[in-house]
């Protein structure tokens, strides 16, 4: 579903909010989440929304605010990793040592690439005590989704109730250097996804788990909804909240929140406990915990969409900028938020997060 457009409207700069009033119209303006849009024909996500390729080389350094753990057994984060060619050696004993309890490993690609790395690095993971599971890397330009799951299935991607395996996963996300939504239009892409799904499900008796991002998932299926009922969510966020998630979605299962940390490759957080893991591989399926009560500050950046960069634009406005009040976070808003972060001595990155918007509304 396409996010909603905002009436166009103006707040010149004598128009200031007063204290009480300006927290009554961002806690009212806030209760809907923003949607995020890719930046069309680049092939590439809004900077630190989302997360690259999987697998990708790191840089070594963390991206984001530091994201709120997820629940574990005892509180405790349920941390995960997720590898692939990339990751040259991993040590998987140290990679348990250090707290991860499970891992996803890449396995395919169309339907011509297997990864070399992919059975050392699956059983590496078991045999340190690990649950694993494997992924496929989608490319709808290249065979249809039903021939790639097949693939997958064949190579790797099956899941069994053994209580170590986790269900498959589709990736579906962008390749740096190739055309936006490999140039297949949103309709397709749908069709695509649900061909997957579907062989899928009649090889292995389960959904795939879907990962993507907000923004790639918008542009290139058109935000659709059609899955959400049935396939699980990983969601990549660098953000330091996994939120918004795409449409239909109101739970995920896993979050991406970086490309680098202490474990080798892109570093995970599951959305339950130790046991609700352990269920997921022996079931294939389970019921993620619903998002924590509305009331806590978004991060919203360039990119994104809605009621909350509408709000976002007026109080701006208050402040002096002299924004078109659309709803939409361009390069436009994002220079007001730099200016406005400057003058505020807030970081001046141009993301909208909890310091900044305690600036906008005092």
């Amino acid at each position: 579903m396409a996010h909603e457009r905002v009436g166009r409207g103006r707040v010149g700069p004598g128009a200031a909010l007063g204290g009480f009033a300006a927290v009554a119209v961002t806690a009212a303006l806030l209760a809907t989440p923003a949607t995020a849009t890719a930046t069309v024909g680049t092939g590439l996500v809004p900077a630190g929304a989302t997360g690259p390729v999987h697998g990708a080389p790191g840089t070594g350094r963390g991206h984001g605010t530091q994201p709120r753990p997820a629940a574990g057994a005892a509180g405790a984060a349920v941390r995960g990793l997720d590898v692939s060619a990339y990751q040259e050696t991993v040590d998987w004993a140290a990679v348990a040592a250090g707290g991860a309890s499970f891992a996803y490993v890449k396995a395919t690609e169309g339907t011509t690439y297997i990864s070399s790395r992919f059975s050392g690095q699956y059983d590496g993971a078991a045999q340190a005590g690990l649950i694993r599971g494997a992924y496929h890397f989608a490319r709808p330009d290249k065979s249809s989704g039903a021939a790639q799951a097949d693939y997958f299935v064949d190579h790797g991607g099956a899941w069994r109730p053994d209580g170590k395996t986790l269900p498959g996963v589709l990736d579906v996300e962008p390749t740096p250097g190739l055309p936006t939504c490999y140039g297949v239009d949103p309709g397709t892409t749908v069709r695509w996804i649900a061909s997957f799904d579907g062989e899928y499900l009649r090889r292995t008796g389960r959904h795939p788990v879907i990962n993507t991002n907000a923004s790639w998932w918008s542009q290139c299926t058109g935000n659709s909804s059609a899955f959400a009922a049935t396939n699980l969510l990983w969601i990549g966020s660098y953000t330091g909240t996994p939120h918004p998630l795409p449409d239909g979605w109101s739970r995920y299962a896993i979050w991406q929140t970086s490309d680098s940390g202490p474990f080798p490759g892109d570093q995970d957080l599951f959305n339950g406990t130790a046991r609700d893991l352990r269920n997921l591989a022996r079931k294939g399926t389970y019921t993620p915990p619903p998002p924590p009560r509305a009331g806590a500050w978004p991060v919203v950046q360039q990119g994104y969409a809605g009621r909350q960069v509408t709000t976002l634009q007026y109080l701006l406005d208050a402040h002096g900028a002299s924004l078109s009040v659309d709803g939409s976070f361009g390069a436009g808003t994002r220079d007001a938020v730099v200016a406005f972060q400057t003058r505020n001595q807030l970081t001046p990155d141009g993301v909208v997060g909890p310091g900044t918007w305690l600036a906008l509304v005092n």
